[in-house]
């Protein structure tokens, strides 16, 4: 099965977050609220330096999927 670069979390306990799952290396929860990014697997040290500097970079992806994802929703 192949699963889509990203995904919409939504929950009850959690009314006021707008979740996304990152879902390639490396795997991610991003809450759009507040641009908290929680990784959901070890960073080798090798790619830290590389990743902080990718981060800013994520955040933005992850927040235009979730804008392309509310504007289909809104079409329907």
């Amino acid at each position: 099965m192949a699963f889509p670069r990203f995904l919409m979390g939504d929950n009850a306990h959690h009314p006021e977050d707008i979740f996304v799952v990152h879902l390639d290396y490396p795997r991610f929860v991003i809450n759009l609220k507040d641009d908290t990014l929680e990784f959901l697997e070890d960073i080798e040290k090798k790619d830290e330096e590389e990743l902080e500097e990718e981060t800013k970079n994520l955040i933005e992806e992850a927040s235009r999927f979730y804008d392309e994802q509310c504007a289909i929703y809104d079409k329907e």
